[in-house]
């Protein structure tokens, strides 16, 4: 099993040796000594022992669809939630909050690669909340921006999966590590700009100018080009035959990518809007 993602192939290899252990559950009596099934493997015809039958579901496209658009749902209910049930007094520090948590939450379940739904439903959850409030503030200064961001977020979405889809862009090891890069250089310097906003000062990239406007398009770019990673990772997971679960950890992902891409999208068209 080779692949020029590391961290799928340290997860390939754990599920190989996974199915190969090939442990049955213990009969209505307990464990059988020398009985096929329980630490034994299970005799062929010929007498011959090969690897006992996989007893781990392998991952499959099914299973990443279905998980995001479970986290998709998970989402945006949290996100209507706290749009309609949040009051405007506190619509600030619930919208900090939320983006300082779900950072959290996501850096966990990136580098330590926890396949763990509850978790990773818990960060929709908190998602959810931070893109409602989001979504609110730009909704009252321009009437219908919302949904012209939805709309143009799963277009690109789609997009890119037809252009995955007919091989128009490859996730090739130089594509991946080149895009990884910008994207590491990009919220650093998002954070950068966020940290100096705090003291007063104003470096234009998020202003509706000429500067504004070109970092919010690289943005968009580089968010769309993330899904490339993403379908790459499932479909490399599905050949490696990683376990099932991991289809949680392939579906935050497009999750993550969705969000930024919403963000920035919504961001983008404000730009654009007429002063009321």
């Amino acid at each position: 099993m080779k692949t020029s993602n590391p961290v799928l192939s340290r997860l390939g290899q754990a599920a190989e040796r996974e199915r190969m252990a090939g442990y049955a559950p213990a009969g209505p009596y307990g464990p059988a000594t020398g009985q096929p099934g329980y630490g034994q493997p299970y005799p062929t015809a010929d007498g011959g022992f090969p690897a006992a039958p996989p007893t781990v579901q392998p991952m499959t496209i099914d299973d990443v669809v279905v998980k995001t658009v479970t986290l998709l749902g998970v989402t945006g209910i949290s996100a209507v939630a706290a749009w309609n049930l949040i009051p405007d007094a506190v619509a600030g520090p619930a919208f900090f909050g939320a983006a300082i948590l779900g950072l959290v939450l996501g850096l966990v379940i990136s580098f330590m690669r926890i396949a763990n739904p509850a978790l990773v439903l818990t960060y929709a959850v908190v998602e959810g909340v931070f893109v409602g409030m989001a979504s609110k503030f730009f909704e009252s200064l321009y009437d219908g921006i919302v949904l012209q961001a939805v709309v143009a977020t799963f277009g690109v979405f789609f997009l890119m999966a037809v252009l995955y889809k007919v091989r128009a862009i490859r996730a090739t090891p130089k594509f991946a590590r080149g895009l990884i890069a910008v994207m590491g250089g990009l919220f650093a310097v998002m954070l950068i700009n966020l940290v100096l906003s705090l003291f007063g000062f104003n470096t234009g990239l998020r202003d509706g100018g000429v500067l504004g406007i070109g970092f919010s398009l690289i943005c968009i770019v580089v968010a769309s080009l993330s899904f490339i990673l993403s379908f790459n990772e499932v479909e490399e997971g599905v050949r490696m035959g990683l376990p099932a679960k991991y289809a949680w950890t392939c579906a935050f992902g497009i999750l993550v990518s969705l969000v930024w891409l919403y963000l920035e999208i919504l961001r983008l068209l404000s730009y654009f809007q007429g002063d009321d």
